[in-house]
C-alpha cells in the first residue's frame, strides 16, 4: 500500500507490526512480539486475564487491514458486548495513529477503509456469520466459550482467501473445540500459553490476593491457564474416557449363536434367581 500520510514516512511501521505497536506507544512482551511477527496460519493463544492478548490481536488486526488492500478482518466473540469491546480497541488504535488510511464507513461494529479493507465485529451467532466469505484474518475471542457448531461454520470462510485464524481465550472446562485443539497435539496449530505470572504488569501481591479470594480452582483457570473440570461436572472427563475405553474393550457375550442373529436357547429355572422383594 502506498500512502503519503506522514505516519508511514517510516516504512518500517508499514512493514513491521512490532514497529507499528511501538509507534502506538507499546513496549511489547516477548510473546506479543513473536505473535505479531508470526506468519503461521493457525494460532491458539491460551492466556490469563489481563496479560495483553486483546492489545496484541487488535494491533495485528489493524495493521493487517491498513497494509492489505481489500482484506476482510472478522472479529468474532460469544456475545455482541465482547466482540464490540475488541472492535472498540481496534478503532481507538486507528485514531491514535492518525487514521493513516481514511475510513469510508465507521460504525459501532464495522469499519470500511478507502483501500477496500473492512473490519467487522460479530457476536457468536451462526445465522449472523454465514453471509461472510473471503475472510483474510479471523479473530475468535473468548474461544473456549464459542460453540462448536459456530466454530465449524467459520472455517469455510477462510477457504478461498487462504486466510488466517487466531483464537484466544482462557480455559473454561475440559470440553469444546478450543480445549480439543489445544490438547490433542494437532501440528497445524501454533500454540501460545501465557500465565499471569509471566506478565510483568501483574504483581505477585495481587496474584496472592486473587488466589485467596477465588480459591485454587478458579485462580488456576483464570490466571494460570489450567484446564479444570467444570465445578458442576458429576464425573471427571478422565473417568468418562476410561469407562468408554474399558467398555469398548469388553468381549461381550450377547447370547447369539455363532454365525446367526438368533438368540441361544436359554434354559433358566426359577432357582437361578433369588429375588427378595420388600
Amino acid at each position: 500500500m502506498i500512502t503519503t500520510n506522514p505516519f508511514f514516512s517510516d516504512l518500517a511501521a508499514a512493514l513491521d507490526p512490532v514497529d507499528f505497536a511501538r509507534q502506538l506507544g507499546f513496549d511489547l512482551d516477548p510473546w506479543q512480539r513473536d505473535l505479531l511477527l508470526s506468519a503461521h496460519k493457525r494460532i491458539l493463544l491460551l492466556a490469563s486475564r489481563q496479560v495483553g492478548k486483546s492489545v496484541a490481536c487488535a494491533i495485528l488486526a489493524l495493521h493487517h487491514a491498513l497494509n492489505n488492500s481489500g482484506s476482510l478482518v472478522l472479529v468474532l466473540s460469544p456475545s455482541l458486548r465482547q466482540s464490540s469491546e475488541l472492535f472498540k480497541r481496534i478503532t481507538e488504535f486507528y485514531r491514535d495513529v492518525g487514521r493513516p488510511v481514511p475510513a469510508e464507513t465507521e460504525t459501532a461494529l464495522t469499519m470500511r477503509l478507502s483501500n477496500g479493507s473492512r473490519i467487522v465485529s460479530l457476536p457468536g451467532n451462526e445465522q449472523t456469520i454465514r453471509g461472510y466469505s473471503g475472510v483474510s484474518l479471523l479473530l475468535i475471542d473468548e474461544a473456549a466459550l464459542v460453540d462448536d457448531n459456530l466454530y465449524r461454520a467459520t472455517r469455510p470462510m477462510l477457504a478461498v482467501s487462504d486466510g488466517r485464524l487466531i483464537a484466544m481465550g482462557t480455559p473454561h472446562g475440559r470440553r469444546g473445540w478450543f480445549y480439543s485443539a489445544y490438547t490433542e497435539g494437532d501440528q497445524t496449530w501454533k500454540l501460545y500459553e501465557i500465565s499471569a505470572e509471566q506478565c510483568p504488569r501483574i504483581s505477585k501481591a495481587f496474584l496472592k490476593e486473587e488466589r485467596r479470594a477465588l480459591g485454587d480452582h478458579w485462580y488456576e483457570q483464570e490466571y494460570l491457564c489450567k484446564w479444570h473440570e467444570s465445578e458442576t461436572s458429576l464425573f471427571r472427563s478422565d473417568v468418562i474416557r476410561r469407562a468408554v475405553r474399558d467398555f469398548d474393550e469388553l468381549d461381550l457375550d450377547l447370547g447369539l449363536d455363532e454365525g446367526t442373529d438368533e438368540p441361544k436357547s436359554l434354559d433358566y429355572c426359577d432357582d437361578d434367581f433369588d429375588l427378595k422383594l420388600d
